[in-house]
């Protein structure tokens, strides 16, 4: 048993979310296990990013129970958390960078917040991040308005690893990118996930991601996981919505080989 626990990066239980009467998350259940790389689907407005934003302390549960990294939030203490925040970092979904800052400042933020280092080591650490999602010198100066979408993605990315964390939360990471970027971005996750031994917990609704680059794939529907495994455990599954989900046209279209190549 003390394997398994030591196994769980992240474990949900019975979990409870709601806004006024709407019920979001009811009494959801899931395990995301060390070092894979779990998606998340379901329908758009299902609770992929609530659960997200739960988990992470941004939203307020109503019951049900969290834990991470083997810390139980509801019986953990401030300094607690506070270290536990330091060994996750989040992609959110539009990248939420600080349009005053630059790209080096950006990915800088988390470590003034925890860290105490000097201003050079501080910027070596930032420019090592930048290189790491393949960011140049040059781009580290520039602004986030003056960023296409793929490198504001890549910044964020750098800046969710700047503590050098063992979970990775990313929120929608390939939307409103063309397909090539997209994937591009997927190998980057794909290659730093094993290179740094991240356990990546990925909210998509992107069908090649979820090929590409996912070791499990956890669906919601009426706010309860009602599925998860493989892909091939999604393709077999007969769940209606699963089904339309991962068998429909537009999965049909997006299950060419390449998808594979990269698994």
């Amino acid at each position: 048993m003390d394997d398994d626990r030591h196994s769980i990066a992240i474990s949900v239980r019975e979990l409870v979310v709601g806004f006024g009467d709407q019920i979001v998350l009811d009494h959801l259940s899931l395990d995301v296990r060390r070092g894979e790389i779990l998606g998340v689907v379901g329908a758009s407005g299902g609770g992929k990013s609530v659960l997200l934003r739960t988990i992470i302390g941004l939203l307020p549960k109503r019951s049900g129970a969290i834990a991470v990294l083997g810390v139980d939030r509801d019986k953990a203490s401030p300094e607690t958390m506070r270290a536990l925040e330091r060994r996750w970092g989040v992609l959110f979904q539009q990248g939420a960078l600080f349009s005053s800052l630059t790209v080096r400042q950006n990915v800088e933020f988390p470590m003034r917040e925890y860290l105490n280092l000097s201003d050079r080591l501080r910027s070596d650490v930032a420019m090592a991040k930048l290189g790491m999602v393949g960011l140049t010198g040059d781009d580290a100066e520039k602004y986030p308005a003056e960023l296409s979408g793929g490198m504001t993605k890549r910044v964020a990315l750098a800046r969710a690893l700047a503590l050098d964390p063992e979970i990775v939360f990313l929120d929608e990471p390939t939307s409103g990118l063309d397909p090539i970027s997209a994937g591009d971005f997927d190998t980057l996750i794909k290659t730093l996930q094993r290179t740094l031994g991240l356990t990546v917990f990925m909210v998509t609704h992107d069908l090649d991601s979820l090929h590409a680059v996912c070791d499990r794939v956890a669906a919601l529907v009426d706010g309860k996981v009602i599925a998860e495994g493989p892909i091939a455990a999604m393709l077999a599954c007969e769940h209606p919505w699963v089904k339309a989900y991962f068998q429909g046209k537009r999965a049909r279209e997006a299950a060419h080989p390449l998808n594979h190549s990269a698994s």
